[in-house]
C-alpha cells in the first residue's frame, strides 16, 4: 500500500526530532556551568603605579 508511505516518513521524522530534543535537553541539564564572575574577580588586581 504505497499511500501509507508518507505516514511512515512523518512518524520517522517525529521520532528523530523527539530523540534529538531529548538528547539536547539531557546534555544541557547534566553539564555544570561555571560562573564567569568568579574567574573575572581573580584576574582583576589592584596595581599601585609609582611614577
Amino acid at each position: 500500500m504505497p499511500q501509507m508511505a508518507p505516514m511512515a516518513w512523518l512518524l520517522l521524522f517525529t521520532m528523530f526530532i523527539l530523540s534529538y530534543m531529548m538528547f539536547n535537553m539531557n546534555i544541557y541539564f547534566i553539564q555544570n556551568f561555571e560562573n564567569n564572575n568568579k574567574k573575572n574577580n581573580n584576574i582583576i588586581k589592584q596595581m599601585n603605579w609609582k611614577w
